[in-house]
């Protein structure tokens, strides 16, 4: 790879800071840090940049971030409402086979380039730092080409294309999981809202379920298939309610955005001890509420439900590149939680494994120690020490 071009030199930013030392002012001048985030599109990237962006915040007050996405990503909602600048740039899809996108990625990588180094420059960016996505790549090239640090976060346990290609020129590169097979990387765990991470799901347990209509000492099972849902979880978790409920079991069922339930007669599935719900605002209710999660294997979800310590039967994605079932290996090898393949999660599968389980509170016990003990709660701090780091400004 050729040396890039000398970094523009930006005016630098100060800010005028008081302090008192023995009984003196003391007024000393504070460079105010630039950070620019690169990652969009689903929660999965969108929720550890904003924790990162809130545990930077709190170690420099005064810290100036700004985030970069596309403008069709979940980003364009959550990183306002949490309080933070949001520039867009254009989508670019890194295709993995022959296809229109590969012939277009030339120019559209360029458009692209050009877009994040606009952004970088305005910014007077000391470090940027990636969590993957499409948005990422013309980010870290522009940062390779203006000589900004570049701090990668990786989520999953195989590594998407952007970052596999975004740390070859990185500072740091910190990961979710051992094993990545990236050079050099640091494993730091996921970062996460403090209201998971610092759950106590016994504490919160009673409000929590009164919060989401659910009974208050009833074994009780959540099962979603993220924000999109999942039709196959769906589907058998759909033809299972009856004996669930009979066995005295609530079920809330997250069926994910415009993928209601039928039942039989065509309206809404009903049943005694049956909730059914689109989308849950606050996964920490849910965590809180349930003795039981089934759900698909996202590193977001195998992270948080790690660091909360809830027990939980895992369903990983039947495509795509595999890394889901990599994600719940390590948590899956603890026992503090059973895979299933997808195509083996059946109404029958759920009644032989998943009835037996919600009722065993020895068993759920045993599952959530063994969890727990996997979970990393400060993953959010340790990537803020590696940013400041990088950009010359740690504590």
């Amino acid at each position: 790879m050729t040396s890039p071009p000398e970094r523009t030199v930006e005016p630098t930013v100060e800010r005028t800071v008081e302090r008192t030392v023995e009984g003196t002012a003391d007024r000393t001048l504070e460079r105010t840090v630039s950070v620019v985030l690169a990652g969009g599109g689903t929660a999965g990237h969108v929720s550890p940049l904003l924790a990162i962006a809130g545990a930077i915040i709190e170690q420099r007050p005064g810290t100036r971030i700004t985030a970069v996405g596309t403008e069709a990503g979940m980003e364009t909602r959550l990183v306002p409402a949490a309080g933070f600048e949001l520039r867009t740039i254009d989508r670019v899809p890194l295709p993995r086979r022959p296809s229109t996108d590969l012939v277009k990625l030339p120019v559209r990588l360029v458009r692209a380039v050009r877009q994040a180094r606009a952004i970088l420059s305005d910014a007077a960016a000391d470090v940027v730092v990636g969590v993957g996505g499409y948005v990422s790549t013309p980010v870290y090239l522009a940062a390779w080409m203006r000589r900004v640090p570049v701090v990668i976060h990786e989520a999953n346990a195989r590594p998407g294309i952007a970052n596999r290609v975004g740390a070859r020129i990185a500072a740091r590169v910190a990961v979710a999981f051992e094993g990545t097979g990236l050079a050099d990387a640091v494993l730091v765990g996921m970062p996460m809202r403090r209201s998971i991470a610092d759950l106590d799901r016994t504490a919160a347990r009673a409000g929590a379920r009164a919060s989401l209509g659910l009974e208050p000492d009833r074994p009780t099972l959540i099962v979603t298939g993220g924000s999109s849902g999942a039709a196959s979880l769906n589907r058998s978790l759909a033809a299972a309610v009856p004996e669930l409920t009979a066995a005295g079991v609530q079920v809330l069922h997250i069926t994910g955005r415009g993928k209601q339930v039928p039942g039989t007669d065509g309206a809404p599935l009903a049943a005694p001890g049956y909730h059914q719900v689109e989308f849950v605002d606050g996964m920490e209710r849910v965590y809180a509420a349930a003795d039981l999660l089934i759900a698909r294997a996202g590193a977001a979800t195998v992270s948080e439900i790690s660091a909360v310590g809830l027990p939980a039967v895992l369903v990983p994605l039947p495509h795509g590149n595999g890394e889901q079932r990599l994600n719940a290996a390590g948590l899956v090898e603890s026992g503090g939680a059973i895979l299933v393949e997808d195509a083996a999660f059946t109404p029958r599968w759920i009644r032989e494994n998943v009835l037996t389980l919600v009722t065993d509170p020895v068993r759920l016990g045993r599952m959530s120690a063994a969890s727990h003990a996997q979970g990393v709660r400060d993953a959010d701090r340790r990537m803020a020490d590696l940013v400041l780091a990088a950009a010359g400004a740690g504590r």
